[in-house]
């Protein structure tokens, strides 16, 4: 679920804009639309990764030959954004990114979500459908989307010792193939995930949905993938499974496919 930035640095300084419960300073960076008339997008995250990710820099290069709006930011903990990463949570970066969305872009939006993005994509429909403003959502794009991971990709698969860790201690650290330093699992993300979790009940989103998934995903399986499509009866949907593709899908081709995933939303 981690997504390791692995992109050039920003030329430009982030902004900075209070939301979320606590508030905090989140750090952004926002390409005004020349062409207006056309969905904006905004760029979702990974699991300790950040808006200088290669895909989200080349997802605002296209933007900006396009001449459309698009919006990147770093949940709180992450990034340039204030914050300890360890008080977060799911539920914490989901309202973070939905007071980004309504305070920061105007119109129709089409939201791209990157494995823990995927999720936060996902409750971040719900929540606008819930507010009367399901049109605010062009389109969703997802990367190897990593619903439900707190428990079905992470607590489901942990040892015993690491679960008595997360329970006992508050928190387990986890050693990962994206990051030399481990990572902690808390007792609160956990927890938190559990009252955040949409598989096993209809997912509607309001707008077209395009997925895209590596077969050779160590962290999250395509199958995962399938059985959202199934949750997302109601909705179109397109799915391509990408044979030899990994978890972050950031080489050369697999950019292409997203930009015109992204291209054939809006």
């Amino acid at each position: 679920m981690i997504e390791t930035p692995t992109g050039a640095a920003a030329p430009s300084s982030p902004q900075f804009f209070q939301a979320g419960n606590p508030p905090q300073r989140l750090a952004y960076r926002a390409l005004a639309p020349a062409t207006p008339g056309h969905p904006g997008g905004v760029w979702l995250g990974g699991f300790r990764s950040d808006m200088l990710s290669t895909k989200a820099q080349r997802l605002e290069d296209n933007a900006r030959t396009q001449g459309r709006a698009f919006l990147r930011f770093d949940y709180s903990g992450h990034g340039e954004s204030g914050g300890d990463f360890a008080d977060g949570t799911i539920g914490r970066w989901a309202r973070e990114s939905l007071a980004m969305i309504r305070g920061l872009t105007q119109g129709p939006q089409i939201l791209v979500g990157s494995s823990m993005g995927g999720w936060i994509a996902l409750l971040v429909a719900r929540e606008l459908a819930r507010l009367g403003e399901a049109d605010r959502l062009a389109g969703l794009v997802l990367i190897a989307p990593a619903v439900d991971f707190t428990q079905t990709l992470i607590w489901e698969r942990l040892p015993d010792a690491a679960k008595r860790d997360v329970e006992e201690r508050g928190l387990w650290l986890r050693h990962s193939q994206y990051s030399p330093e481990p990572y902690p699992i808390t007792r609160g993300l956990i927890e938190d995930g559990r009252n955040h979790l949409l598989m096993g009940a209809p997912i509607r989103t309001h707008c077209p949905v395009h997925i895209l998934q590596g077969m050779e995903d160590p962290d999250v399986p395509y199958k995962h993938a399938l059985a959202l499509v199934e949750h997302l009866a109601e909705d179109p949907v397109a799915l391509t499974l990408i044979k030899d593709g990994d978890h972050r899908l950031s080489r050369e081709e697999d950019i292409a496919r997203l930009i015109a995933a992204y291209a054939g939303i809006g």
